[in-house]
């Protein structure tokens, strides 16, 4: 078993000017000369944790964590109806990334992403995979359309009640078409009372998609301050009614370009937002990652999920 290290907080912290507008924000927590990783949040929107660290040594690794555009310590917020999210698709993300490891020095790092932090480091690993030296990845999501109609339709068959509800969100006449362009226009629309309904009850489906599996937390996704939960769901509904601007099977099928990376895959059996099917589908096409399932967890995680992940980052701390 891996034991968790004492809390480690940041050394260091700054903004990242992308010339286009936008402030990403980043901190280094741990060694300033250990092995750099890159922690990548999901959501996409929810923002990089703001607790300590205690996952990774903090004497042999330089931990990098950042808020991905318009959301968390990232500037212009989300919340605010003036920042453009034209500027901030999946490639402006995986070119961030890039430039916050120019802006850093650093050579070669090691990721880590889960939900769609998977996603986002799959993208940036096989658009640069001679600057990546491993992966650990919890929670495998590719964001394929199949998958986001999974997540926002499929799963209705498991809380019909919850999903009419999330439909009913949306005006009348919109809710037999694309339900998630509804809500991302619903999004952009410049009364705050109703950006906030709507995001409410975006937050109130994904609450319960999560709800029946171990180790559920009720409120996991509502349960954060408002101007967080704009900036969320406005991220989320022009990603996903978007497709992340990948093509369908893209991260499937472009899995050769990983080759020579070792990686962990860590997926709980009772994932209801990110079924196992894709961890599956993706292992069997790169030699390089281990696949492990944890019976006792769902998309919230469970302490067996952790301690694999944690034993992962272990064993990579010396290759």
């Amino acid at each position: 078993m891996v034991d968790l290290y004492p809390p480690t907080g940041p050394y260091d912290s700054g903004y990242l000017d992308t010339g286009d507008g936008n402030r990403i924000y980043y901190e280094q927590l741990g060694n300033p000369r250990g092995k750099p990783a890159l922690n990548v949040h999901g959501g996409p929107g929810s923002g990089a944790p703001q607790r300590p660290t205690r996952a990774w040594d903090p004497e042999r690794y330089r931990v990098i964590r950042f808020d991905q555009r318009n959301c968390g310590r990232s500037t212009p917020h989300a919340s605010d109806p003036a920042a453009d999210m034209s500027l901030n698709t999946t490639q402006h993300l995986i070119d961030d990334m890039e430039r916050l490891r120019e802006h850093l020095g650093i050579e070669r790092w090691l990721l880590n992403g889960g939900s769609w932090g998977s996603t986002l480091v799959l993208a940036y690993a096989q658009q640069h995979p001679e600057r990546v030296t491993e992966m650990v990845i919890p929670a495998v999501t590719t964001t394929r359309r199949s998958e986001i109609d999974w997540l926002y339709r499929g799963a209705g068959q498991f809380h019909p009640e919850a999903w009419d509800r999330f439909r009913d969100g949306v005006p009348e006449d919109e809710r037999g078409g694309d339900l998630l362009a509804a809500y991302s226009r619903l999004m952009e629309n410049p009364d705050r009372a109703v950006r906030e309904k709507a995001a409410a009850d975006w937050l109130a489906w994904e609450d319960a998609v999560i709800s029946n599996e171990p180790n559920g937390v009720p409120g996991m996704y509502s349960d954060r301050e408002v101007d967080a939960q704009i900036a969320f769901v406005r991220i989320c509904a022009h990603y996903f009614s978007n497709g992340a601007w990948l093509d369908e099977d893209q991260l499937l099928r472009d899995a050769h370009k990983l080759a020579g990376i070792p990686t962990v895959l860590v997926h709980g059996r009772h994932d209801m937002g990110c079924p196992p099917q894709t961890a599956w589908e993706l292992a069997k096409r790169w030699p390089e990652a281990t696949l492990h399932i944890v019976e006792d967890s769902g998309h919230a995680g469970s302490e067996a999920l952790g301690q694999t992940v944690r034993t992962a980052i272990e064993e990579f701390k010396d290759r």
